[in-house]
């Protein structure tokens, strides 16, 4: 009997010693994971930054705090992102203005044409309206993390576009949520090809589209790059972006992840804005220069563009944004 007693107590020592079967301590923490979703692909200015977000939050709550993010669109279009986000099978993402005007529509306005024409008028805006639109995300079931830029927005195509008019005779992509460059190419009396973000590299190599505004870096991020020839040397807009999370996933947490949260977020964010304006003007030279890309100088028609995006901002006012946001943020922007 007793040694019947010590073989089952050797049985159950060894029991414990097996992975997944030892007891948690009682101080143990369960890690949380907070899923969030981008369009960004793996090994981009933007990744990099998530990664070491990702790294701090784990340090700071000891790994009780963690991210997971799924990178190059693998949950879909923004749309289908945002989707996902409501319905609760994602916690959060990383978006751009497309995705944002989803859940808050004036947002676009820091992106209408001509609102804002240098990133110091985009930080000056965005630092007026950060609580008012902060408040309005919160409104919708969403808490607002931090802003990210995208980077100066150029218009790549396979023939020189010198003038808003020449966009007549192309084929530019407009994605599909998108409401403010389609009202764009009508004012300039030009027609665009609807289609996902990640339906762009096919149609651009099989001639669908021929043309695509977007920033160097998500040019060559997506690889758009490697299917164009020319690239206009100045930018026509300032591309941006924000990460949000589920209000109540966020509710969900106790409030020292929630600071955690916060914080290491505003300092992740600030490193993002830096990094991609700097990363934007380096992957431009790169085209340029390595790549063959064609630079295309379009200022001497600079008088055309500005009255193209004066009309499509004004067209646009009353529409997905108050005219008066529209002149307050011009205003904020501008120092008055």
């Amino acid at each position: 009997m007793k040694k019947k007693t010590l073989l089952m107590a050797l049985l159950a020592a060894g029991l414990m010693l097996l992975p997944g079967t030892a007891p948690r301590p009682a101080d143990a923490q369960e890690t949380t994971t907070l899923r969030i979703a981008t369009l960004a692909p793996r090994g981009s200015s933007w990744m990099r930054v998530f990664d070491a977000w990702n790294n701090t939050l784990r340090q700071r709550t000891n790994n009780r705090l963690q991210l997971r993010v799924y990178a190059g669109g693998s949950q879909g279009d923004e749309r289908d992102v945002i989707r996902k986000i409501r319905i609760g099978q994602l916690d959060g993402a990383a978006v751009t203005s497309t995705g944002l005007s989803l859940v808050v529509r004036p947002v676009l306005v820091l992106q209408a044409p001509g609102v804002v024409t240098s990133y110091q008028q985009l930080d000056r805006a965005r630092a007026a309206m950060s609580e008012d639109f902060g408040r309005q995300f919160q409104e919708n079931g969403v808490r607002f993390l931090g802003w990210g830029d995208v980077g100066e927005g150029r218009i790549f195509s396979n023939r020189p576009i010198n003038r808003p008019t020449d966009l007549r005779s192309v084929r530019p992509w407009v994605w599909r949520d998108d409401s403010m460059f389609g009202e764009f190419l009508s004012v300039v009396g030009a027609n665009g090809v609807r289609l996902g973000v990640p339906e762009v590299l096919p149609a651009l190599s099989t001639g669908q589209v021929d043309t695509v505004v977007a920033s160097a870096t998500a040019a060559s991020a997506l690889q758009w790059h490697t299917r164009v020839t020319h690239v206009t040397q100045q930018a026509n807009t300032f591309l941006i972006g924000a990460t949000i999370l589920s209000e109540a996933r966020f509710n969900s947490l106790p409030e020292d992840l929630q600071t955690a949260l916060l914080e290491t977020s505003e300092q992740a964010h600030s490193t993002l804005v830096s990094r991609i304006r700097r990363d934007d003007r380096r992957y431009f030279t790169a085209l340029t220069t390595s790549h063959g890309l064609t630079a295309v100088d379009i200022s001497a028609h600079e008088s055309e563009w500005q009255q193209a995006a004066t009309q499509t901002r004004n067209r646009l006012a009353g529409r997905l944004y108050p005219r008066a946001l529209m002149d307050r943020v011009m205003a904020a922007a501008r120092g008055r």
